[in-house]
């Protein structure tokens, strides 16, 4: 007797035909998407794919120019994030909307209708223990937020949706700022909640990650949905990067063996306040040779930021020294840095890493405008910058409709392109490398990293800095971990484990005598 098919799970989101335009930009193009009970289902894209703008419609922050949304069958139109809480939908943003002078507790309660005028709070305490213990979530209800980790922040989102009575939760790039034993407990949390028949959005880049915990994905490339609800078993990384960016992407660059040559970067005993003067680093020892790439690893804040401004002379610093070919340049000027060969790819692209209103040209000569041919003396020739522009745009393929265009019109990938062309064509003894594929796509990525490998083998000293785990291990040499602005140990074999752990605080001496133990 034939056995009956398995019924699929009901669908309770259908959104049809979501079309939705921006000036001069058409960001969701026809787009179908569905989301059935008790599944993940990834959202996934490049840039500027319409992912982000297709969740802010169903989440009730922008409203469709055509097409039709169903929620557990029947037709609605949300005017606000609120109407769309109250028919079960909760977003959870990539950047936290917590108030850090408040307990767990007060900010999960913060805009319900009631309490009103009486608060007992010991008792709202116990219903989120209650709450946080039955999906898996470690937090203490009276911590105050400034006390919490960011894994535990991100758990005070999920609860404040769960407690509103979410049965559909999108996230955006929730685990862009965990550490890998972070991410483990999130997805424990995840699972947990879809064993109970909610529904999860997970709108991610980390392609790894993608296929580790979604049950389906979508994919959008420039509005319009490539791959639309596919199943997530069997499908490779290398076909959603294709689905992503419309070519195949190479993830797995061939990496020459590493010859260091002399010291380029040597950081003695470093100590340096962050922009609220709260010691930021403290006691920081670097070394980075010729030939090689030194990856630190941290999760974001913990002094990797100010680490980069001290040797880039973008802040001072309270003790020790910078020395970089084997010249002190603490507290100096920029100037003397870049004259020394330090090139500088900053996080904060817009404001620190080009003038948002000068041309393409203005922003790549800012390092060769005094340097024949472009500048003799007092004399600044236009054509030999305008030259000189055009050859890097074609070289740095930077799309713009022209090299006069101002950069505060180009993509994210383009304007870390200006960036990299810029300070690449110096030929630098050392690269500070901040963040450099932070919000960029799969295919520019590649290309990043393509760019990174070829400085290293023309001998330049790079301190690579991101956030990305896989990203560090494939390309640096060595890695080392900052943690509360203290190098906790470093590794040059990619252990995954115990990166993370010293991300979380355990000293290399302390995980490595067993003192702290491994799971």
């Amino acid at each position: 007797m034939e056995q009956p098919k398995p019924t699929e799970p009901e669908v309770i989101v259908s959104m049809r035909g979501i079309t939705k335009r921006f000036p001069g930009v058409l960001a969701n193009d026809h787009v179908d998407f569905d989301l059935r009970m008790g599944e993940i289902h990834a959202l996934l894209g490049e840039n500027g794919a319409g992912k982000s703008t297709l969740m802010n419609i169903l989440a009730g922050l922008y409203r469709p120019d055509a097409g039709t949304i169903l929620v557990n069958g029947r037709p609605v139109s949300f005017a606000s994030p609120r109407e769309a809480i109250n028919a079960g939908i909760g977003m959870i943003h990539q950047h936290f909307m917590l108030v850090p002078s408040m307990t767990v507790t007060e900010n999960i309660l913060i805009g319900l209708e009631k309490p009103r005028f009486r608060l007992n709070l010991s008792a709202y305490d116990r219903e989120i223990q209650a709450l946080s213990e039955r999906f898996g979530m470690r937090v203490d209800p009276r911590a105050h937020v400034w006390q919490l980790s960011v894994g535990e922040q991100q758990r005070i989102e999920i609860l404040k949706m769960l407690y509103r009575g979410a049965g559909i939760l999108i996230m955006d790039e929730p685990t862009a700022v965990l550490a890998p034993s972070e991410v483990d407990e999130l997805f424990h949390t995840l699972r947990a909640m879809t064993a109970e028949g909610k529904s999860i959005i997970f709108i991610s880049h980390k392609l790894h990650e993608v296929m580790q915990i979604s049950d389906r994905v979508t994919v959008l490339r420039r509005g319009k949905v490539t791959a639309g609800g596919r199943s997530a078993e069997g499908i490779t990384r290398e076909e959603l990067a294709r689905l992503m960016v419309g070519r195949e992407v190479i993830f797995n660059l061939q990496k020459k063996p590493c010859q260091p040559g002399n010291v380029v970067l040597k950081v003695e005993d470093l100590w340096a306040d962050n922009d609220k003067l709260l010691p930021a680093l403290r006691g920081v020892n670097l070394e980075i040779r010729q030939g090689e790439i030194l990856g630190l690893a941290g999760v974001a804040g913990n002094g990797q930021r100010e680490l980069a401004d001290v040797i880039t002379g973008l802040r001072k610093a309270r003790k020790g020294r910078v020395l970089v070919g084997g010249e002190d340049i603490t507290n100096q000027a920029v100037s003397k840095g870049i004259r020394r060969g330090v090139s500088h790819i900053p996080e904060d692209r817009t404001h620190v890493g080009t003038a948002p209103n000068l041309s393409v040209t203005d922003n790549v000569v800012m390092k060769a405008y005094n340097r024949a041919p472009i500048g003799r003396g007092w004399l600044f020739n236009a054509l030999a910058a305008s030259n000189y522009a055009e050859e890097l745009r074609k070289s740095y393929d930077i799309v713009a409709p022209n090299i006069e265009t101002p950069v505060r019109l180009l993509s994210g990938g383009n304007l870390q392109r200006v960036i990299l062309a810029r300070e690449i064509s110096s030929a630098p003894a050392l690269m500070i490398a901040m963040q450099p594929t932070r919000g960029l796509d799969v295919g520019a990525i590649e290309g990043v990293h393509r760019l990174l490998l070829a400085q290293r083998d023309a001998g330049a000293a790079i301190l690579l800095i991101s956030e990305e785990l896989e990203e560090l291990i494939a390309l640096s040499d060595r890695v080392a971990v900052i943690y509360e602005g203290q190098i906790m140990g470093e590794v040059n074999d990619g252990n995954v484990d115990e990166i993370g752990l010293m991300m979380t605080g355990s000293r290399q001496e302390q995980i490595r005598s067993a003192e702290v133990p491994h799971g």
